[in-house]
């Protein structure tokens, strides 16, 4: 029976390619979007019955790696996308706030062949499940955001590989972290494909090795300590090297904020004024 359960959407917060990498990286659920899987009905197919876009998913999973056939009762999901299966989402596509994901952990859950305590026994093998099924959507996926949906909990993954379920109770006591809006959906392979393409030059690559990966995992161990004081320290560093480095993944209308960013005095401009 089709579960009701929904899955929200993720914000990486640190770990964006270093991940790829191998890269400390935490991520967190965003509740504000959810989807869940639902039947369509004489009423709500205009459409058509049958989602295309479960009908290729069914189709990539019927061939995909044993591992995660093993895992899941794919003639089943094929069966119920031709009975008109399909995401009902409020999560925006192009946004990277894990639309893909919540898709995926939806999928996992109503059709795996184990057990919810089965399939958490082992994260890193969930999370390697995961990454061959949302492969599909973007050509390499490194299995987190599906986690994070499907877990519904902070998650801290450690050297690329080493995953774990945390607690974030924390508040950063200095400058503000916030999500921006620019309103222009992107699709994720083709800036995954370009920062695979940049890894092949030894420049960036070393700068990549020494600079952003021991920023960002400097930045996630001073957001989970208490007191976080070095966080807009380390944020800076990173948001610094992605400016130089990879300015082409930022929006040309956003590119002018982003330098004044990077080119602040450290204290913020209220702290300045104090006596």
């Amino acid at each position: 029976m089709l579960s009701s359960k929904s899955f929200c959407s993720k914000l990486l917060l640190f770990g964006e390619y270093s991940i790829i990498k191998e890269g400390n990286a935490l991520a967190i659920p965003y509740p504000l979007f959810e989807g869940t899987l639902k039947f369509k009905t004489q009423e709500n197919s205009s459409g058509g019955l049958i989602d295309g876009e479960l009908k290729a998913f069914a189709q990539y999973l019927k061939h995909s790696d044993e591992n995660v056939r093993d895992f899941l009762d794919v003639d089943s999901f094929e069966f119920d996308v031709g009975q008109g299966l399909y995401f009902s989402s409020s999560i925006p596509q192009g946004y990277g706030v894990g639309s893909s994901g919540a898709l995926v952990a939806a999928v996992f859950d109503n059709y795996s062949t184990l057990s919810r305590e089965q399939a958490l026994d082992d994260i890193d093998r969930l999370k390697s499940v995961f990454s061959i099924m949302e492969s599909h959507f973007h050509g390499a996926s490194s299995g987190i955001d599906p986690l994070i949906s499907y877990l519904n909990s902070p998650v801290q993954i450690i050297k690329g590989k080493t995953t774990k379920a945390i607690s974030v109770e924390h508040h950063y006591d200095g400058a503000n972290l916030f999500l921006l809006n620019t309103g222009r959906p992107r699709r994720t392979e083709p800036l995954v494909n370009l920062f695979l393409e940049k890894m092949k030059s030894q420049h960036f690559s070393k700068d990549f090795e020494d600079v952003l990966i021991p920023s960002t995992n400097a930045c996630i161990d001073s957001f989970l300590s208490p007191g976080q004081k070095n966080v807009g320290e380390y944020f800076k560093t990173i948001s610094s090297f992605q400016f130089k480095h990879m300015q082409e993944m930022i929006p040309k209308l956003f590119q002018q904020l982003w330098r004044r960013g990077c080119e602040c005095p450290r204290q913020c401009p209220r702290e300045q004024q104090r006596p």
